[in-house]
């Protein structure tokens, strides 16, 4: 128990001391050594002072009856009994003869209950922590238990100094208002974060692991540098997570000091770590102990590399595998056992894989509570097995991972408890609801477009069916924009992605030589193809048109004005593959995109994108490297395309230059006509600036290569062919509360005398 804990307690007891008065009035009597060997009769027992309590409940508490002997401490237990009632203010065991007198002084009935000084926390958040309630009888104990809810609820904000103070005012007839006067007091934040023991990571890089972040200039929209104590273990476990993810099979988290400043205006954190030694993986074999299994079978379908650093994810990520190609296989209630050999010399870990026979246990039923708004199916969607299943205790784990993961529960846990029978299991899910939408309504600044306002809404589990559902306008000097999506993740209750996507855009720029409209209706379908690659089917419904070319403009695009607007429909498929999450380095990963998009009608096209992808963190992950080359071409078929069709580099593709500033151009007119062919390679590092970390501000360096060309319009046009361009430049970083956003400075390299290039912008920070 803290200070503030001992200060609240020691108010509260005063405070009870002085409300509770009890009385032994007319058994002082009985305490001689005589009375105590003699029992009482009592022809009648009456009960006095009560008004709200049944007299026969009251001697219901008390365990006492008219008619039967009774010594002095059976008396003395059965007033004892009724004290701890909590009912009564006192009470008072009196014997006259042969009556026995029960007087009671009953608590008041709460007229109303207040909360005065709170402001972080509303009425109606504070009613749901205390167990108090209006037309309730009053009782201390109760009210002592409610400032304690109260107290802890603060401090899960942060602010451990908070102080709340019960008091009551009497009214008449028997009744009282409740009032807690609060006193919010500040955050306590967490001044410093330390580490003791680490030799492999610098307490930079630890501190960008925990979910606790130190307090910063930016401590007024940061809501994680505040203390709290129940955050401590999440980030005892993710620093866990992060040592044996890299090898550490024996690290060990030795203690978490917090201590208050002097000031008690903020908290010292510091973590005493044992590391112990790096160890990667050595042999991995499989052996089968049920007659009938080939190990040789489920061996092939390992994933592992060895000389890997040994991490735990990659053992349960194999045994999912194995037991994913057992269930093909129809081989039931097979379990996969790894028993790790460590060499202590080489600093190796054997992995041995044993298939053996797990107990026959069936799922009975999964029963599901809490979710008040989402429903049912939606968390059962989450679980790979259903009512009748084989019980498998590492899907249920994975289950529950997955239900924390959607983001649609403030709190979740995952039970098992005996079924009906033997050989059955159920299985309890609870969970709290929490907020999942958002409306945001301000404004945005982009270097192309300039300054804009934006309306966005966004529900994360619309009516309670875990789907997903965007709507955002936003209007610029130069464009105005809407955007509806719908997304369904579990169509038909498998892992079957439904999107619906629709676009609207115009452009009004006056110093721009033409106006757009364009407009795109596309439905989609999307689904898994292996362990880290996804497959998207769509079709696209689209209308592009262009108005209002300037008249000192290229004849190409009078052209493209003159051919009106076009609708086109097409088919296309994109294929992701991600391994950054579940490959075997968790300090890095690669991306492979690949997509094509076939447009049937009037027009017909083929249009293809590429991009591959490799991303690293070195220097004990202090920096990371990133490599990407992606490129496209679009080939027509009918028809030929219009400068909205044709593919233009912006400044998340090539920087360092303006929309447009770089392909090919009209000869005599200088204006920027796109190309149907464009590569780019970038190579660049993200690394520690030495400002401390809660700012969230990184540097980092970066080159580009690339070019835009082949319009297919023939003569007339510049730089249609390929032309490189190569571009240098700077970048910071910052993890703002809003977004992170990414501020270039760029040095061209490589150019050509019509390129119009741009040497500072701000973007959205994005990776591959």
């Amino acid at each position: 128990m803290n200070a503030q804990e001992r200060g609240v307690t020691a108010r509260l007891s005063s405070y009870a001391r002085g409300l509770i008065v009890v009385s032994f009035v007319g058994l002082s009597g009985l305490t001689s050594s005589a009375a105590l060997a003699q029992d009482f009769a009592f022809g009648s027992i009456r009960v006095e002072g009560n008004t709200q309590i049944e007299s026969a409940n009251i001697l219901g508490i008390g365990g006492i009856a008219a008619g039967r002997s009774y010594s002095a401490a059976e008396l003395n237990a059965a007033a004892q009994a009724i004290r701890e009632s909590g009912l009564f203010e006192s009470v008072d065991a009196i014997p006259s003869g042969g009556t026995l007198i029960i007087r009671v002084v009953e608590y008041p009935i709460i007229n109303r209950i207040n909360f005065e000084g709170n402001r972080v926390l509303s009425d109606a958040e504070l009613f749901r922590l205390i167990a108090s309630q209006q037309r309730r009888v009053y009782s201390p104990s109760q009210a002592e238990a409610d400032v304690q809810a109260l107290v802890d609820a603060y401090a899960a904000k942060g602010r451990i100094n908070a102080m709340v103070t019960p008091k009551i005012i009497r009214r008449s007839e028997s009744r009282v208002d409740l009032v807690f006067e609060i006193d919010e007091s500040t955050e306590t934040e967490v001044e410093r974060i330390s580490f003791i023991g680490n030799r492999s990571y610098s307490d930079r890089r630890l501190r960008r692991v925990l979910e606790t972040k130190q307090a910063g200039f930016l401590r007024a929209l940061i809501g994680s540098d505040t203390f709290v104590e129940d955050r401590l273990e999440f980030d005892k476990q993710v620093l866990t997570d992060f040592y044996q993810s890299r090898g550490f099979a024996d690290f060990e988290i030795l203690s978490v000091d917090a201590t208050l400043t002097n000031e008690r205006d903020g908290f010292l954190m510091t973590f005493a770590v044992q590391e112990g030694r790096q160890f990667r993986f050595g042999d991995v074999s499989v052996v089968s102990e049920i007659e009938g299994v080939d190990a040789a079978a489920y061996e092939a379908a390992l994933r592992f590399r060895e000389g890997a650093a040994y991490t735990p994810v990659m053992i349960d990520t194999n045994i999912a595998r194995l037991e994913q190609l057992a269930l093909r296989e129809g081989v039931s209630f097979l379990q996969v056992e790894p028993r790790v050999t460590r060499n202590d010399r080489a600093l190796t870990l054997d992995v041995e894989f044993a298939l053996v026979r797990g107990p026959r246990v069936f799922v009975e039923r999964i029963d599901i509570s809490g979710n008040t708004s989402t429903l049912d199916r939606v968390v059962r969607s989450q679980f790979r097995v259903v009512e009748g299943d084989p019980f498998n205790p590492r899907l249920i784990r994975q289950s529950a991972e997955r239900i924390r993961a959607l983001g649609f529960f403030s709190d979740s846990s995952v039970q098992t408890r005996a079924g009906s029978a033997s050989d059955q299991v159920i299985i309890d899910v609870d969970v709290a609801e929490a907020p999942t939408g958002s409306f945001t309504f301000g404004g945005s600044y982009n270097t192309d477009v300039g300054f804009g306002l934006l309306a966005e809404f966004s529900e994360r589990n619309f009516l309670g069916r875990g789907q997903q559902l965007d709507f955002r306008i936003s209007t610029a000097l130069t464009n105005r924009r809407f955007n509806l999506s719908f997304t369904e993740p579990y169509l038909l209750g498998r892992d079957l992605g439904f999107g619906l996507d629709t676009s609207y855009t115009t452009t009004d720029n006056e110093n721009a030589d033409f106006d757009t409209t364009e407009f795109r209706f596309s439905p989609s379908i999307s689904f898994p193809v292996s362990e880290d690659a996804r497959l998207k089917l769509y079709y696209g419904l689209n209308y592009g048109n262009i108005t209002d070319v300037s008249a000192s403009a290229s004849d190409f695009l009078k052209a493209d004005r003159d051919l009106g607007g076009i609708w086109t429909n097409s088919l296309g498929y994109n294929f992701n593959w991600d391994n950054r999450l579940t490959g075997l380095n968790p300090s890095g990963g690669v991306v492979l995109r690949f997509g094509q998009e076939l447009g049937v009608g009037s027009t017909s096209f083929l249009k293809t994108t590429a991009l591959a992808g490799i991303e690293q963190s070195v220097l004990s992950e202090e920096v990371t490297l990133r490599a990407s080359v992606e490129g496209g071409h679009l080939a027509y078929f009918t028809g030929r395309s219009r400068i909205i069709d044709r593919f233009s580099l912006n400044s998340n593709t090539m920087r360092g230059f303006e929309p447009g500033g770089i392909g090919p151009r009209d000869t005599a007119t200088g204006d920027a006509l796109g190309g149907e062919t464009y590569a780019v390679a970038s190579a660049e590092a993200e690394f520690p600036l030495g400002l401390p970390e809660e700012f969230g501000i990184k540097g980092g360096a970066f080159v580009d290569y690339g070019a835009l060309w082949n319009t297919g319009l023939g003569a007339g046009v510049e730089y249609d062919a390929f032309t490189p361009r190569s571009v240098a430049g700077v970048s910071v970083f910052w993890d703002t509360p809003i977004g992170p956003l990414r501020f270039n400075w760029t040095q061209p390299l490589q150019t050509e005398a019509n390129d119009q290039t741009r040497n500072f912008d701000i973007t959205i920070s994005t990776s591959f």
